[in-house]
């Protein structure tokens, strides 16, 4: 009982401070939070129950001095097996249902998120006619949900259901940049401006290839995917900046496309905004020229000495290193002039 009680209290504490995730800078990673902290409280006390178990089977059933007998004949026991058969199953079903919930409350069975979208799974909750069927009905131009549906992304929260968002952002992804294009005002940039506490829906589209947006502070990941649109709607509440990242190989120059979400108070966005409106009314030439220049910098590949900048501080990478070890052998001079 004493081992029982230890070990519950052990993992209650670690799975709340363990230090393992970043900063939480929305509501929505506040609910992932919990759920991972559930699942680390769980990890932690079946590690501890089993690596325990056999460290006591080690020490108190370990071989004595000139003892040449065998161990005992066991042939099993069916009840053990039954109990630890089962207890890892209701485990599993219970961290399934809770992450099923998370899952809804971030709004992942939106319908309006899901309406129309080709190749959406429609899916019939507890209680429905059948599992799963096709969304599309040939005879109909534009199908209407009838049952819960998993939309192309993260739609509106179950609270926000069927409200417009506060802000509404077009992202597309190309190699090797996210562009941001806020339709209300015909602001485009290369960074991501949000006001707090607002409910913000990004609209993600790629031009090219798959890439993934990745909010590593938002716990939020989305493809942008090639002639499909996808979503993620959030509300952040930390003031900050983050970063962005494309999560999905899409290039030799994919560690790269890395961009910032800079997530203001009401005031500084209201600022933010009106300056954005002014540079661009003044003069919209060279606004568009300035943006020309952006995104040519942002998709132009970089040279050795550019790319590995970043990395030279911590592993004493230049380009003179990097230059010094073409022609150590062929393998490695054809792998570093690809």
């Amino acid at each position: 009982m004493l081992a029982g009680i230890l070990i519950t209290l052990l993992s209650l504490w670690y799975g709340q401070n363990h230090g393992l995730m970043p900063i939480a800078a929305s509501d929505e990673a506040t609910l992932v939070d919990g759920l991972f902290n559930t699942m680390m409280t769980v990890g932690f006390g079946l590690f501890l129950l089993v690596e325990g178990t056999i460290l006591i089977a080690v020490i108190k059933f370990r071989r004595k001095p000139d003892d040449e007998t065998d161990g005992p004949h066991i042939e099993g026991n069916i009840p053990l097996e039954i109990v630890w058969t089962a207890i890892p199953a209701v485990i599993v079903l219970m961290i399934s249902v809770y992450s099923f919930d998370v899952y809804g409350q971030m709004g992942g069975f939106d319908p309006e998120a899901a309406e129309g979208m080709p190749g959406v799974t429609q899916v019939a909750m507890l209680g429905g006619d059948e599992m799963s069927a096709p969304l599309i009905d040939p005879s109909q131009a534009h199908p209407k949900p009838h049952h819960h549906m998993m939309a192309v992304g993260v739609g509106a929260s179950p609270d926000r259901a069927g409200q417009p968002p506060d802000l509404t952002v077009d992202v597309m992804g190309l190699q090797y940049a996210w562009i941001f294009s806020y339709p209300e005002s015909g602001i485009v940039s290369g960074e991501l401006h949000v006001p707090q506490g607002k409910d913000v829906r990004l609209n993600i589209k790629a031009q090219d290839v798959l890439h993934a947006f990745w909010l590593p502070e938002f716990r939020l990941k989305q493809d942008a995917i090639p002639g499909e649109d996808t979503e993620i709607r959030f509300t952040p509440r930390r003031v900050g900046d983050y970063p962005i990242v494309c999560a999905e190989l899409c290039g030799a120059y994919h560690g790269s496309m890395v961009s910032r979400i800079f997530v203001h108070s009401e005031e500084e966005y209201d600022a933010w905004l009106g300056q954005q409106v002014a540079m661009q009314s003044a003069s919209p030439d060279t606004l568009a020229q300035r943006l020309d220049e952006q995104i040519l910098a942002l998709t132009t590949p970089l040279s050795d000495e550019e790319f590995l900048a970043p990395y030279a501080h911590e592993v004493g990478l230049t380009a003179a290193s990097l230059e010094s070890l073409k022609g150590a052998t062929p393998v490695l001079n054809e792998l570093l002039s690809s």
